[in-house]
């Protein structure tokens, strides 16, 4: 929530909206293998513009700069998300960047004070030992 902060973010594939609700333990092996909750939920506004215009979601990641808003439980505000190039593997790397805006929040760290899935209450911790999963097992 620091604008000042920079994330690292892989692309993947799009996702099924059949996973929306999907908490429980991908096996090893799998794509995507281990503990996995529902951390947020919520909606997003498109905010990236172009000489006053909105520039459409797909363009956007077309070109390489997309500004949303997330209008989740958790995150709110504007965050932006900019292409730096790939990988070793081709995977686009992308930054990550909290807007400075209303919900911009130096000290505000949601990930580490709201660590519990917005469906089950449950951390990914919980889920893992009540499941006995370990990210050590392969």
């Amino acid at each position: 929530m620091d604008p000042r902060d920079k994330r690292l973010a892989i692309r993947v594939e799009d996702h099924e909206l059949d996973y929306a609700d999907f908490e429980g333990i991908i096996p090893a092996g799998e794509y995507g293998a281990g503990a996995v909750i529902v951390w947020d939920r919520g909606t997003y506004r498109n905010r990236t513009r172009r000489d006053g215009e909105e520039v459409p979601a797909d363009r956007a990641l077309q070109n390489g700069h997309l500004v949303v808003e997330p209008r989740g439980q958790k995150l709110r505000g504007g965050f932006a998300l900019t292409r730096t190039g790939t990988d070793a593997r081709g995977r686009e790397r992308w930054l990550l960047v909290k807007k400075r805006d209303a919900e911009a929040a130096a000290a505000r760290q949601p990930v580490l004070s709201r660590p519990e899935s917005v469906l089950s209450g449950r951390t990914i911790e919980q889920l893992a030992a009540e499941t006995g999963w370990s990210s050590t097992r392969r």
